[in-house]
C-alpha cells in the first residue's frame, strides 16, 4: 500500500493521501480522476480540483473531516493558487503514479 506523502503545509508538517474510497469522492465533485489529472497537470484547473484534492488528501492520511476543512480554509481557500496547485499536482502524481523514485531528493 502506498505511503501517504508527507510535507509542511500550513501550520505544520501534515501527510496527504487519497484513498481508491476519497479518489471516488473526488471524483463525484471534480469528475473523472483522469480528467483531473489531466487538467492539474496541464495548469488548466479549477479552484475546485486544488481544494477538494488537498481537503480529501488530508482525510485520506488520518486528519479528522473537520480539521481538514479548517486547514483549507486556513491555507487554501483565499491564497494563490501558486501556493497550493504544487501541493494538489504532487497528490495526484502520487495516486496516479506511485512513488517510484522514493520521496529522495535529486542532487543539483
Amino acid at each position: 500500500m502506498m505511503s501517504p506523502y508527507t510535507t509542511f503545509f500550513g501550520d505544520g508538517d501534515h501527510a496527504f493521501k487519497l484513498t481508491p474510497e476519497l479518489v471516488r469522492e473526488l471524483e463525484t465533485k471534480c469528475g473523472p480522476i483522469g480528467a483531473l489529472c489531466n487538467r492539474v497537470f496541464a495548469r488548466n484547473f479549477a479552484q475546485a480540483d486544488i481544494n477538494e484534492t488537498i481537503r480529501l488528501a488530508l482525510i485520506g492520511a488520518g486528519t479528522a473531516p473537520k480539521r481538514a476543512a479548517e486547514l483549507n480554509a486556513a491555507y487554501v481557500d483565499g491564497r494563490p493558487l501558486v501556493e497550493t496547485y504544487e501541493l494538489a499536482a504532487k497528490i495526484l502524481e502520487r495516486t496516479l503514479l506511485g512513488n517510484p523514485h522514493g520521496d529522495k531528493a535529486i542532487a543539483s
